[in-house]
């Protein structure tokens, strides 16, 4: 049995856990401890207080899943202050081992260890995902996470995490063709991270209130898809709707273009709009390739469903590297 600590670090929250690797490589998490970066000078503070919660002693081995790149000698956070340095990290928390992986690239971990418990079935064949071949790992968020997962068939994976959030959006109808032509107003180039992110809910509602006439209220993306899950707002739900579509087509494209056996659906906001990704056009958008309708509809595509992907994930990483 192996102990280490799972971390999972974002903008605005970094989750801490006790986790242990069993022999069989069954992984075991503990429950997870949110903090606030905004009240911790520094990720080693943190540690600390962590520490302290747990009676002042860790275990000396750590998994890190981080929000951006992990190369390079310094890692900086978008929406938090802390800094870390790769090289120092094992002699400033005092541990011996030390696993770094992107936060995605955490996700595309836990897609390839998760219990198929924790899948939800989405679209095309209602059967487990494939052991042998590649996982397209689409996830929506703060941004839209790409990755792809190869198995060999004999147990054994690779996680690429990818930029795949940022190839550009193609519109299938005439109401894309005015989200495009919307945003184009504000970005000299439209990615699908544009359309397909937490974020993208917003330029989604306000073509649609152009469309008919209204005036273009100015909500943030929070309020928006919180008026849509409530009801009281039928436009917002519209735009989720729509949302759904929209992520319907581009995780068709990771699809074909990654040579993909199968597709998950990973991330928060996904999760919280099951409901409505299942009684949405989704699996439609998904299937509709043309040529490649045949092919799409034979492909699984799943909705993970762990609470902790993302501390999962880290422990994992973790367990490919040093186990």
């Amino acid at each position: 049995m192996t102990n280490l600590v799972a971390i999972d670090i974002g903008g605005t929250h970094a989750r801490f856990c006790l986790a242990a690797i069993a022999a069989d490589g069954g992984i075991t998490l503990g429950e997870p401890v949110t903090l606030h970066t905004a009240d911790h000078a520094s990720f080693q503070t943190a540690w600390e207080h962590f520490a302290h919660q747990q009676g002042g002693t860790l275990p000396r081995a750590v998994a890190i899943a981080i929000a951006g790149p992990v190369g390079g000698e310094t890692i900086r956070f978008t929406n938090n202050p802390w800094v870390l340095r790769p090289d120092a990290l094992a002699g400033e928390l005092g541990v011996d081992q030390v696993t770094l992986v992107n936060d995605f690239g955490a996700v595309g971990h836990a897609v390839a260890r998760a219990e198929a418990e924790h899948f939800l079935h989405l679209a095309g064949p209602d059967e487990p995902l494939p052991a042998a071949g590649t996982l397209s790992v689409v996830g929506p968020g703060t941004g839209l996470g790409v990755a792809h997962v190869w198995h060999d068939g004999a147990g054994h994976y690779r996680v690429q995490a990818t930029e795949g959030g940022h190839i550009d959006f193609a519109p299938l109808d005439t109401i894309e063709d005015r989200i495009l032509a919307h945003l184009r107003q504000r970005h000299r180039r439209v990615s699908v991270e544009r359309v397909v992110a937490g974020p993208g809910i917003v330029g989604i509602y306000e073509t649609l209130a152009a469309m008919e006439g209204r005036a273009i209220q100015q909500f943030d993306d929070k309020t928006l898809w919180q008026r849509a899950a409530s009801g009281e707002d039928s436009l917002a739900a519209a735009a989720v709707g729509r949302f759904c579509l929209s992520l319907g087509s581009v995780a068709g494209d990771i699809a074909l273009a990654q040579g993909a056996s199968g597709v998950v659906i990973a991330g928060g906001l996904g999760l919280r709009i099951r409901d409505t990704l299942l009684a949405s056009g989704f699996a439609e958008r998904f299937r509709a390739k043309g040529r490649f309708e045949a092919l799409m509809a034979a492909l699984p595509v799943k909705l993970i469903t762990h609470p902790q992907p993302g501390l999962f994930g880290a422990a994992a990483a973790f367990a490919t590297e040093h186990l």
